[in-house]
């Protein structure tokens, strides 16, 4: 397969990504993608994609923590200005605030970032 075939079928980023989002598999959205909490098939058991190409590395946990950083910066703003809670109540309820939002974004960011490297043939999944 040439660089120009490859650049005429192109594979639907979008897709690809909101796939990985609900944690399925990229090609056809059918097959799950992990096979525990983060560790990513080798190959999809729906439609015999290779998956194990993959290298989301670092980024599905940087991700999380510049998100989960935005989402709770504002609200401890107003937690302090406007409720003062007591400090040991705030630290409680921040802390599993992260730690929930951070379990929820890490595997669905890691499906998202696994969508990416498909849709654009990275590492791997280009090959024919």
């Amino acid at each position: 397969m040439t660089d120009a075939t490859m650049l005429a079928e192109d594979r639907p980023m979008r897709q690809a990504m909101l796939r990985g989002w609900r944690r399925k598999c990229p090609n056809c959205g059918a097959g799950p993608l992990f096979e525990g909490y983060l560790k990513v098939r080798d190959t999809c058991p729906s439609c015999q994609e290779e998956l194990h190409h993959q290298r989301a590395d670092d980024g599905p946990a940087y991700l999380t923590i510049l998100i989960v950083g935005h989402i709770l910066a504002p609200v401890i703003l107003v937690a302090y200005t406007h409720y003062r809670p007591d400090p040991l109540i705030m630290a409680v309820l921040l802390s599993i605030g992260c730690v929930a939002l951070s379990l929820y974004l890490l595997p669905r960011l890691k499906g998202a970032l696994v969508g990416i490297q498909w849709a654009k043939r990275m590492h791997g999944f280009g090959k024919s």
